[in-house]
């Protein structure tokens, strides 16, 4: 089967654009066992320099946030609560930097792999359904900050079709006086895969 990864072109553009374009795309992590992942269903945008809830806010480049100052399309991971990774995609062009959190992945290729990874998960529903969660069953860490998505290791493949978008607030930021409340958070719409149902529109 061919596989189309998202091109290159596609990750310079802003934060917001992207986390949606994200949507029904899949992440696919290489390792020795073989290759995981699953199609993106949830995804927060961190506008940078403006975001108050980003890493990169009234920053400047170096340290954890250097990869954000490059192009878009590279891998930004760090830890929380300093035991679990999470994987953002780096967004716009060198000089800006923003990124996108990939909250949840409906799980499709290397369920078994997964499994071992996260035996606390009991069913299919469990193994992606947050940032940490997905990066322990991808074996996602640190080690692949950095990484060209559109390489062999790490990448992201396109999606078939646009999927229904659903906008809210994004999760564990309402410290963000500026910026907490802001729908930033894209979902694919009635997906059960997501980490926390998003409120219901009125």
């Amino acid at each position: 089967m061919t596989v189309k990864k998202l091109p290159f072109e596609a990750y310079q553009t802003d934060g917001i654009t992207l986390a949606k374009r994200l949507l029904g795309c899949r992440l696919a992590h290489r390792t020795p066992e073989g290759v995981c992942g699953g199609v993106i269903v949830e995804t927060e945008a961190y506008m940078g320099l403006a975001d108050d809830a980003a890493h990169s806010y009234r920053g400047k480049p170096g340290g954890r946030v250097n990869v954000q100052y490059g192009p878009g399309g590279f891998a930004y991971i760090y830890l929380i609560y300093g035991m679990h990774s999470c994987v953002n995609v780096v967004a716009n062009v060198p000089g800006t930097p923003e990124a996108v959190l990939i909250r949840a992945l409906m799980p499709d290729r290397g369920l078994e792999q997964m499994y071992a990874r996260r035996p606390k998960a009991k069913k299919d529903l469990q193994l992606c359904s947050g940032p940490g969660k997905l990066c322990a069953a991808l074996d996602i860490t640190r080690a692949q900050y950095g990484l060209d998505l559109t390489g062999d290791e790490l990448w992201i493949e396109d999606r078939a079709e646009t999927p229904e978008i659903q906008a809210s607030p994004r999760i564990g930021v309402e410290y963000a006086k500026e910026c907490g409340g802001k729908p930033w958070r894209f979902t694919v719409a009635g997906s059960p895969w997501v980490s926390v149902k998003p409120p219901r529109e009125e």
